[in-house]
């Protein structure tokens, strides 16, 4: 079944934990820097991005604290664990396993 935000499963946890691996972020702060580094191809909406953030959390890849906006709103930031930049490292290796196996695929004209 396609997930809402039209990511493959696991895409998203792969992606929050490499924008917040240079630094804390607001919910809203880690969609825009997605939105922005993707050229607008990615728009997460909010009720999707903070149930993953949640669930990150709970599984001790993210901490999350309150603070202070540029614009002076409290909002909850959050941090990538030790345990965070571990997934990251793994989820990144078998990234590159599997497109590296899609690209001999969809390259070989055998």
């Amino acid at each position: 079944m396609p997930r809402e935000d039209g990511l493959p499963p696991g895409t998203l946890i792969m992606l929050v934990l490499r924008v917040l691996a240079s630094g804390p972020l607001h919910g809203y702060a880690i969609a825009a820097r997605l939105e922005q580094v993707s050229k607008g191809a990615l728009q997460l909406n909010m009720g999707t991005l903070y149930p993953g953030l949640m669930r990150l959390e709970q599984r001790g890849f993210l901490r999350a604290a309150w603070g202070v906006t540029d614009t002076n709103r409290k909002a909850r930031f959050y941090t990538i664990t030790a345990a965070g930049r571990r997934q990251l490292a793994a989820g990144r290796s078998e990234w590159d396993r599997m497109t590296s196996i899609m690209h001999t695929l969809l390259t070989d004209e055998g």
